[in-house]
């Protein structure tokens, strides 16, 4: 059973590439900056259990900060063992050594382990599992289990774990004197049945499936959804609810509107709904991988690609990110894409599109088509690189494609709820497991390429080693060069994936005459691979191109792309603008040129794109006019200058200092 956080230490970023320039500097610097704030704020210590006055501070309703914190110490655990089985750090090792220590410490002798629960409020656990994240942290305290598991070579936290799991398993299940409770951030599911895989825990499986197919139920305890079961049980008027929720009886927020089967469409919190439906994909592909069969797999799996479907097709920006509702971090209705906050929303959390990226390397064991890598690169190149600046100690939570004065092109050091920053990190240190997958039996084997960059993969089948090497200058250049080194008794099947952007326009060296395009993936049988152990590819599509939202999200908006890249425009290339580029339009046939640049103190080099645009005037009414009408029949707007403009990628906003105006869909004119 193949998870990328565990199958990562198997590639080797070897050569000079951008994703191995941002994986050395997360290792470097990035996981020694997140290890000072988790010390500054406290916690670094929380799993001590001592009280510090945060913990008397209520006024964040219904979750105290403290509340997340399990969470963020256990991504960064998690991101950190990835990062030390690369390049080992004698401060790293001996931080995330103590934090273990103070973890099996913490641990209560039922088995319970919640820092917040047993310093603040101990009898309140299980009373609001909606809002209070106990179920989310543990999720996320098991997936740092398996990452220690996995580099030390112990079980000094599986073994707190299966504890804390056996534990849970007597609080919450089918039974008729069990909580019929499911996560309110899910996450938990995923991270059960990676604990299944690892080390064959039943009650991890059953547990997590259970979950899966609660969800929803419309009579889930005593007749009620467990929600609205829950909130009776604390007494809580229906009225009473926190900012995310939009109505009273609004369990969209955490997908419990109805069961996953019965939904229709993407909704609520974007972050809890790609970790749920990453949890669903993982239960299925146990089955698809010969782990453990699933009855439902394909009433499930129809389930997942209508949702994966109506978020791409109805709820992505262009940039990967997902979310336009700031008041639920969330999903709006179909087609709602405004640009920023000015516009009405865009929220894009980096989390939710790392949350996107699992979802889609799931589903490419379910189903091997191009269109779940594409968003998969999408999103790693766009809405996810963003989120970490080029000296790798400075974030974005929200990734709006255009600024305001209110909301300017920023980052921060770190923040109150600070899921995203350590979630980069561990994204970034198991990253070789999301390039390909790979296996076989006997004298086959296979590898699907996913992602292209310099690397190589070694792996056995049986007794034989296979080792595929890529060498590229991706994601500026198209061409890559691959070797492999197989026994001549191997059969190797390797499938390379052709964007859907390159229009199917490549071309393979040696040539293969035979070869066919299936799903999205060029295949190249052993015929091929055994007579050619060196080839390359050329994928076309790398000239600039403007690309537009769908027409019913009212954008009327142009956006240039090149390769993988979304670009924008920022003030600090384009000195002239005053106004987040609110009237500055474009030709969809104006002529664009490039041109490679540099950031001279770091380094970065990267490829600049140059145009012509126009400034909007708007023919405002004098004040004498005002309050007559809402509209006019007048010509209001009119073009009155020409500008050159400079366009840079999306990941590099908010790196250059400047003003913080940038935007990304300039008016089509």
């Amino acid at each position: 059973m193949s998870h990328p956080q565990t199958l990562f230490a198997q590639t080797e970023f070897h050569g000079s590439s951008m994703l191995r320039t941002r994986r050395t500097t997360i290792a470097r610097t990035t996981v020694k900056a997140q290890l000072q704030k988790l010390k500054d704020t406290g916690r670094y210590h929380c799993f001590s259990l001592k009280k510090l006055p945060i913990y008397d501070d209520r006024s964040r309703w219904p979750c105290p900060a403290p509340m997340y914190w399990d969470s963020d110490v256990a991504k960064w655990i998690e991101g950190a063992c990835y990062l030390l089985s690369e390049e080992y750090d004698a401060e790293i090792d001996a931080a995330v050594r103590e934090i273990a220590d103070m973890i099996r410490g913490a641990q209560q002798e039922d088995g319970y382990l919640n820092t917040w629960f047993t310093i603040a409020e101990p009898e309140k656990r299980w009373t609001n599992i909606r809002d209070q994240h106990e179920l989310y942290n543990a999720g996320h305290l098991i997936e740092a289990a398996l990452a220690h598991s996995n580099y030390y070579k112990n079980n000094l936290l599986i073994e707190p774990i299966e504890k804390y799991v056996k534990y849970i398993c007597t609080v919450i299940g089918p039974g008729p004197d069990k909580k019929h409770a499911y996560p309110g951030h899910p996450e938990t599911e995923l991270a059960l049945l990676r604990l299944y895989t690892a080390t064959g825990n039943k009650d991890a499986y059953e547990l997590a499936k259970f979950f899966v197919e609660e969800r929803g139920n419309p009579k889930g305890q005593d007749g009620l959804p467990y929600y609205d079961w829950e909130r009776r049980q604390r007494g809580d008027s229906p009225w009473k609810r926190s900012d995310s929720y939009q109505m009273h009886d609004s369990n969209w927020y955490n997908q419990a509107h109805a069961p996953i089967l019965e939904q229709k469409s993407v909704e609520g919190h974007a972050v809890r709904a790609m970790y749920l439906l990453t949890g669903v994909a993982d239960l299925l592909c146990l089955d698809e991988l010969g782990v453990k069969s699933y009855a439902h797999k394909g009433e499930y799996f129809e389930a997942l690609s209508r949702l994966w479907n109506n978020m791409v097709d109805k709820k992505m920006y262009l940039t990967g990110g997902i979310g336009s509702m700031w008041q639920w971090e969330g999903f709006g209705i179909d087609y709602f894409l405004p640009q920023g906050s000015e516009e009405g929303g865009c929220y894009n959390e980096t989390c939710a599109s790392i949350g996107v990226i699992m979802l889609a390397e799931r589903l490419l064991h379910l189903d091997l088509n191009s269109k779940y890598a594409d968003i998969m690169e999408l999103c790693l190149y766009n809405a996810v690189m963003t989120g970490l600046s080029l000296e790798g100690t400075a974030f974005t939570y929200v990734n709006q494609l255009a600024s305001s004065d209110a909301d300017r092109n920023r980052r921060e050091d770190w923040f109150d709820t600070s899921c995203c920053p350590p979630n980069v990190m561990r994204l970034f240190g198991s990253l070789g497991g999301y390039l390909w997958d790979y296996g076989g039996s006997g004298k086959d084997a296979y590898v699907n390429v996913h992602l292209y960059t310099t690397a190589k993969v070694t792996f056995q089948v049986e007794d034989q080693q296979i080792i595929l090497e890529q060498k590229s200058n991706w994601p500026w250049e198209g061409n890559i060069l691959f070797q492999m080194q197989a026994p001549a008794s191997t059969n190797t099947t390797i499938r390379l994936r052709i964007p859907s952007w390159a229009r199917k326009s490549f071309t393979l060296t040696p040539s293969y005459k035979p070869a066919k395009v299936e799903k999205g993936y060029l295949v190249l049988p052993p015929a091929y691979t055994s007579a050619n152990s060196a080839f390359s590819i050329q994928i076309n599509g790398f000239q600039p191109r403007f690309i537009s939202p769908h027409p019913y999200t009212n954008q009327n908006t142009l956006t240039l792309a090149r390769g993988p890249l979304i670009y924008c425009v920022e003030d600090v290339d384009n000195a002239w603008e005053q106004d987040h580029f609110r009237n500055v339009g474009i030709k969809s046939d104006s002529e664009v040129t490039e041109q490679e640049e540099e950031i001279g103190q770091i380094g970065e080099r990267y490829i600049a794109l140059r145009s012509v645009g126009w400034i909007r005037k708007i023919d405002d009414r004098p004040e004498s006019e005002a309050g007559v009408e809402p509209g006019s029949s007048l010509r209001q707007a009119s073009l009155v200058e020409q500008k050159e403009l400079t366009f840079v990628p999306y990941y590099l906003r908010a790196n250059r200092g400047g003003k913080g105006h940038m935007r990304v869909g300039l008016l089509r004119q």
